[in-house]
């Protein structure tokens, strides 16, 4: 891993934590978490073990820091490993289709209710939920695979494009 590749993936993360901190709560304090997606759009650029796990490890920390979940320190840290796990592995199994911009979609939209998932399950039984779990599933999880979807579909062409003209090592892009 090179300097570059580090500083893209601190700006991606740096990034997510604006974005996680501006972004109001939606329901019973929970909000939208933007950190995700940026952790996501990191994972497709730098598609490398070493960079997957620093980038998750990283936002996981800086997500616990910033949680306006009660208690949700510890099920964020739990979240963001095992949520960039999979979706790499997701990632990488698409073969040849993974940078379409579909794909990206996707992928984006299931590792978001993978994250939701994984954080709600972990809170439930670390810190209790300060609603039901599907309640909280439906009015938080769901709104926010949409949302990340929706910029990831507008940024990951602008990171395709800025990776080519700077030739970061490892960004990922189409050769069409």
């Amino acid at each position: 891993m090179n300097t570059k590749n580090l500083v893209s993936l601190s700006l991606l993360v740096a990034i997510g934590a604006v974005l996680h901190a501006v972004i109001p709560p939606i329901f019973l304090g929970m909000k939208p978490d933007m950190m995700l997606t940026m952790m996501f759009l990191g994972i497709i650029l730098f598609p490398e073990i070493k960079s997957v796990m620093l980038i998750a490890i990283v936002t996981g920390a800086i997500s616990a820091l910033t949680t306006g979940f009660p208690g949700g320190q510890l099920p964020n840290i739990i979240d963001k490993p095992i949520t960039a796990l999979v979706f790499f592995s997701l990632f990488l199994m698409l073969g040849k289709f993974r940078n379409s911009i579909i794909s990206v979609a996707i992928l984006t939209a299931v590792g978001t209710v993978i994250s939701g998932t994984v954080f709600l399950g972990s809170a439930l039984f670390i810190v209790g939920l300060p609603g039901p779990f599907v309640a909280l599933f439906g009015t938080v999880v769901l709104p926010t695979a949409a949302i990340s979807t929706v910029v990831m579909i507008i940024l990951y062409p602008i990171a395709q494009s800025v990776g080519k003209r700077t030739k970061l090592s490892s960004v990922t892009v189409n050769s069409k």
